[in-house]
C-alpha cells in the first residue's frame, strides 16, 4: 500500500471512528438516568463549605 491508500484510509475509517465515539459520548450525556450525577457535580462549586476543600464527593 502506498501513502495515498494509507492516507484515504486513516481519513474514512477515522472520521467514523470519531463520529461513533462522539455520539457514544452525547447518548451518555444525555442519558436520562445519568442526570442526578451531572446535577450533583453541577453544584458542586455552589454547595462546597470553602476554598478548597478536598473532601470526598461520596
Amino acid at each position: 500500500m502506498t501513502y495515498e491508500d494509507w492516507s484515504s484510509f486513516a481519513q474514512t475509517w477515522g472520521t467514523l471512528y470519531f463520529t461513533a465515539i462522539f455520539f457514544c459520548a452525547l447518548a451518555y450525556a444525555l442519558w436520562p438516568r445519568n442526570g442526578k450525577g451531572f446535577r450533583r457535580a453541577a453544584q458542586l462549586p455552589i454547595t462546597e463549605k470553602d476554598n478548597g476543600d478536598d473532601r470526598p464527593l461520596a
